[in-house]
């Protein structure tokens, strides 16, 4: 068993300060790409591709995973895509890239804080996983 799947299935959801939580407050470093006053950016610590960064918003809001989200959760949604395109733009991904959102523990989320995986710089394949 791969050591995210192993990671996603060992995670439980509650409501506990995350590693996301502790990046935002910048108490875990990382290499932050993009930020503003929603959502902050970085490179994952272990991609999967040439060009992999987490996009996070800022306050979780209830929003561990896509499948509890409500309807006020539609602007920070709809604005992680947006930053993901952006952020696609300025990594020079102008090829394609791959968005990913990972849920529950069978879509081996690892980590209950909404996260947006951006992956790019290589030829993605199908089926994805």
């Amino acid at each position: 068993m791969s050591s995210e799947k192993e990671a996603a299935l060992a995670a439980v959801p509650n409501d506990n300060p995350t590693i996301f939580d502790k990046i935002i407050k910048k108490e875990i470093p990382s290499t932050v790409v993009y930020e503003d006053e929603k959502v902050l950016a970085f490179r994952d610590i272990n991609p999967q591709a040439p060009t992999h960064i987490l996009i996070i918003p800022k306050v979780k809001d209830g929003l561990t995973g896509l499948s509890k989200a409500e309807e006020r959760h539609v602007e920070i949604l709809g604005h992680l895509l947006y930053v993901a395109k952006v952020i696609a733009r300025q990594e020079g991904l102008e090829d394609g890239y791959r968005v990913v959102i990972n849920d529950g523990p069978s879509g081996c989320q690892s980590v209950y804080h909404i996260h947006v995986h951006l992956l790019g710089g290589r030829q993605m394949n199908w089926p994805p996983g």
